[in-house]
């Protein structure tokens, strides 16, 4: 199976992982020799409920016996999809509560960027430096790493950046502005958050200038910061969110909320300003509304701010010079590159899995199912303890 992997399908590095998965449960992913392996990386943030949680694929299993795939987004009623956007706006603050479903965070990116030209008649975005958002064209023009865009130009024009937490910089937003996009907190720049109200300072400027604030919620959502989405910590309520990841409970969805007054402009002048055939499919939206109830029916967010203190005190050591980040969307900081690449792969050669983030290369990401237990966290802790160890004594580090 490796020889096909490599010979038939598509990799993003040269060097992918290639572990061969025979299946997964719970924290753990099992590979086909038999070993098994502690995931603290919840396929990217992406399976907020673990794997193969038994309230996901129960609600997946009765919707199969219902019906698929049965007309392009928006045209049918369909039980899973309403009951899904419902769900979610008694949960968000107003005025949010129009929901267009997708089939990923980067195509609910595009749509709310989209929406707000629509809206505004404007036609200037202004993103972050460092931002990741998804890496289709519209999404890539508001990434804020040149290095990784470079290849790919001419992207979508009139799109400028500023700097997360620099409060001068808002004055770079203007009645030109369309929208501002933003993380709630930086993700691929290593779980940067948001400093000083910067984000009410965001908020009130775009207030003054008529410009809408666009949210990326993809991967602080979902209960991970101990809040259903990320900017509810903040105090702030953005015209757009936008939301994908951890939504599924391991399937591929994504979505964008607002208010019924701008997400009714898509409807018509042009018709169909966004259309997408599998967006709202029943089965994911079935798997999407289980892991919505379960998150929002137990105590799995208040308990994420307790794991985190969890890691923070057991997670101590000369080689970690800060953990950055909110609830269980964590960054260990190291010294180098090279000390992170080695716990990443040592650590799964020791049966842990940990993973690193785009745009930060002392970082080693620590974003394990919402449902990971304290003695798997004290687990997982002892393994990157022990690999740290081994790099401090061999490379004498002090």
């Amino acid at each position: 199976m490796k020889q096909d992997f490599f010979r038939y399908q598509a990799q993003t590095t040269p060097h992918p992982l290639a572990m061969e998965v025979s299946h997964a449960k719970g924290s753990y992913i099992y590979a086909t020799d038999g070993k098994k392996y502690l995931d603290f990386a919840a396929g990217v943030s992406a399976c907020s409920l673990g794997h193969r949680h038994p309230r996901v694929v129960h609600a997946i299993k009765e919707q199969l016996d219902k019906y698929l795939h049965v007309m392009v987004y928006g045209e049918y009623i369909q039980r899973p999809a309403v009951a899904l956007t419902k769900l979610l706006a008694s949960h968000l603050p107003d005025p949010l509560e129009k929901t267009y479903l997708t089939n990923s965070g980067t195509e609910a990116i595009e749509g709310s960027l989209k929406l707000a030209r629509r809206v505004t008649g404007r036609s200037q975005i202004i993103a972050a430096k460092l931002a990741y958002h998804g890496s289709t064209m519209g999404s890539m023009s508001v990434m804020g790493y040149e290095e990784r865009k470079q290849a790919f130009r001419p992207l979508i024009p009139d799109v400028y950046f500023i700097s997360f937490n620099n409060k001068k910089d808002l004055q770079q937003i203007t009645e030109k502005t369309a929208a501002v996009i933003l993380e709630t907190i930086q993700g691929g720049a290593g779980f940067i958050k948001p400093k000083h109200d910067y984000l009410k300072k965001v908020r009130e400027r775009c207030n003054e200038v008529g410009a809408l604030l666009i949210l990326d919620e993809i991967q602080p959502g979902f209960g991970r910061t101990g809040k259903l989405f990320g900017f509810q910590n903040y105090k702030i309520v953005p015209d757009i969110v936008v939301m994908g990841k951890g939504m599924g409970g391991g399937l591929p969805i994504g979505a964008f909320t607002t208010s019924s007054a701008m997400m009714d402009q898509l409807q018509d002048h042009p018709k169909l300003g966004h259309i997408t055939t599998f967006g709202g499919n029943p089965v994911i939206a079935s798997a999407a509304l289980a892991t919505l109830q379960e998150i929002t029916e137990s105590d799995l967010m208040a308990a994420s701010l307790e794991k985190e203190k969890l890691f923070r005190t057991l997670l101590i050591h000369p080689l970690i010079k800060e953990i950055r980040g909110l609830g269980l969307m964590l960054a260990l900081i190291t010294p180098s590159a090279e000390v992170s690449n080695e716990i990443i792969l040592k650590c799964q050669n020791n049966g842990l899995i940990l993973f690193w983030l785009l745009f930060e290369p002392c970082a080693v990401r620590v974003t394990p199912p919402l449902t990971v237990s304290e003695q798997e966290i004290k687990e997982g802790c002892q393994i990157i303890l022990s690999i740290l160890n081994q790099i401090q004594e061999r490379k004498n580090f002090y």
